[in-house]
């Protein structure tokens, strides 16, 4: 099906999806100007991206699967162990698509490797060669449904994740095992579902660990398909929390704290998310006070940042406690499995299953704030890189405030930006002439990320991006560019993970430029298939957190990633 270049790179064009669109546009503007003024000014004006309007109200972001305990188990009963075991997989299918309509964002396994094998166990399926392999095929038609699969809105893919790499059965390792090795084989082209890959000591980090080898089959998969990625279990911000129930959902969310006592991520999700754009707020400062000094500039934005910060709490409270008077019936799917950590169907409202979520604050364009501010990049000094962090631990101190005041779990959002780092952008340059030329490449860059044509080494980008993760509790990622596929070096990149652990990158990726040829599927870095010589090519790139096809990027991602140089 054509890619269809709109305000997401995974969607595809159909009848159902353009209808959708015109829809959810139309509705998206009814519920803006259903907002009082100055929520709508700050949207509208580009100060803060509200994340997915059509859902204000009506449902929360995305949830990490409580699953095991309320699985069907007695549908099964009566299924031959080959039916169940194909059941059991089609029933994972039906899930993400139910899901999808009852909530707006990623769904995740925070275990799926044991989470699987428990189930199997618990249905009784018998562990032989014949079943095995029946196992191994179930997971690879999943990884191509959850691949291929665009019906959610008639034109999406269902945003998946599968985090692995703590199995603790033979099973469990045969499961994280197939996952790894049907995603490796599945062909090019077979970039989803998200496989994240958690790295602990005792488990798969070190040679004499059970799951080392497991962590080595990840990583040669990584050389070639850019997945898994990697949550660091024994890094500053995660060490401290039980690595079973940490997990990444979506492209980067994490949720781990709980104020009402429920920790980790299982049966646990972000409500709402907004995120605030700082170069705009830098250049208001430097337009209104020219004359300023550094110091008094990053005074004066600290405090600009608490005024909008200060609004945008409170967008974050109307839409939460909007969806807390949804009704248990408006989330059948929720209900019917228990899929949170609390029961939809026994509290009294739903305020007792989603104050156990997260309400996010982001941001996009430190980079570009602290250019603004200072008049160089903050990774070009040790001055305007305490000047960054320091930005950022004023946010963090403003959610953890908010948390303690109102006694849910605010927290700090590095936020992915595959819509706003051009749409941002596209408002502040019709408004402002800076001094330093922010607006030339045509995007802010991401969160709290050193800029894509820095040309740093890539153990240096991660140590200086290490310190970030710590103060963005809500999520974060950190990635490595690299020239091209490091086919089969896992060495190398092992010596990254290790870099990345100890300088306290909570989750890592890497990155590299996919070409496949579409007519014979040689794949390479090309612009003319050396094999056949068509110049028929499909482009497979890091959007926000998920891979797809160049094509579809947003204005702004296809600009980034055409500035994009490797780490060297």
């Amino acid at each position: 099906m054509k890619q269809n270049t709109n305000e997401n790179a995974a969607n595809r064009t159909s009848y159902v999806g353009h209808v959708y669109t015109v829809g959810e546009r139309a509705y998206k503007q009814e519920i803006l100007n259903s907002l009082p003024a100055e929520w709508k000014d700050l949207h509208i004006k580009g100060y803060i991206h509200i994340h997915d309007l059509d859902a204000y109200g009506l449902t929360y972001n995305c949830l990490t699967f409580n699953l095991v305990p309320n699985f069907p188990y007695e549908r099964f009963k009566d299924f031959s162990e080959q039916r169940k075991i194909v059941r059991l997989f089609d029933f994972l299918k039906e899930l993400f698509t139910k899901m999808g309509n009852e909530q707006s964002g990623g769904m995740a396994f925070a275990n799926f490797d044991n989470e699987m094998a428990e189930v199997i166990t618990k249905l009784g399926i018998t562990i032989n060669d014949v079943n095995l392999s029946l196992i191994k095929d179930a997971i690879g038609e999943l990884i191509l449904w959850c691949n291929d699969n665009h019906t959610r809105m008639g034109q999406t893919s269902y945003y998946v994740t599968f985090n692995i790499g703590l199995a603790d059965s033979d099973l469990a390792r045969s499961i994280a095992s197939f996952l790894l090795d049907e995603f490796y084989t599945a062909g090019d082209l077979i970039y989803k579902p998200n496989i994240v890959f958690k790295v602990h000591a005792g488990h798969n980090r070190f040679a004499d660990d059970p799951n080392h080898y497991l962590l080595k089959k990840a990583l040669l998969c990584t050389a070639k398909k850019m997945i898994p990625t990697y949550l660091l279990c024994d890094s500053a911000p995660d060490k401290n929390y039980d690595p079973y129930r940490l997990a990444v959902m979506g492209c980067r969310t994490r949720v781990v704290t709980d104020v009402y006592g429920c920790e980790g991520s299982i049966g646990r999700g972000n409500i709402d998310n907004i995120s605030i754009n700082l170069p705009r707020l830098a250049l208001e400062i430097v337009e209104k006070w020219p004359n300023i000094d550094v110091d008094e500039r990053i005074r004066k934005f600290k405090k600009r940042w608490n005024e909008v910060a200060t609004v945008t709490k409170d967008i974050l409270l109307d839409r939460y406690y909007k969806t807390c008077k949804r009704q248990a019936d408006d989330f059948p799917t929720n209900s019917e499995y228990k899929l949170w950590c609390k029961d939809f169907t026994t509290v009294d409202s739903l305020e007792g299953v989603f104050k156990h979520g997260t309400l996010s604050l982001g941001f996009i364009g430190l980079s570009e704030a602290v250019e603004v501010l200072t008049g160089a990049k903050y990774y070009s000094s040790a001055d305007n890189y305490v000047v960054a962090l320091g930005i950022v631990k004023h946010m963090r101190d403003f959610c953890d405030f908010l948390r303690y005041d109102y006694n849910l779990n605010f927290s700090l959002l590095a936020t992915s930006g595959e819509l706003i780092s051009g749409r941002f952008i596209d408002i502040d340059k019709e408004i402002f002439k800076p001094d330093a030329d922010i607006f030339a490449k045509g995007y802010y860059t991401n969160s709290f990320h050193i800029d894509v044509d820095s040309g740093l080494p890539a153990y240096k980008k991660i140590q200086m991006e290490g310190l970030f993760h710590e103060l963005c509790n809500g999520g974060c990622i950190t990635y490595v560019e690299l020239g091209e596929a490091p086919l089969g070096n896992y060495e190398g990149l092992l010596e990254y993970v290790e870099v990345a652990i100890k300088a306290g990158t909570h989750y890592l990726g890497f990155n590299f430029p996919k070409d496949i040829c579409d007519e014979c599927g040689t794949s390479g870095v090309f612009d003319e298939c050396p094999v056949c010589h068509s110049k028929h090519i499909t482009r497979i790139r890091r959007v926000s957190g998920y891979l797809e096809i160049l094509d579809g990027f947003t204005k702004g991602k296809k600009a980034e990633e055409k500035n994009r140089r490797k780490n060297g």
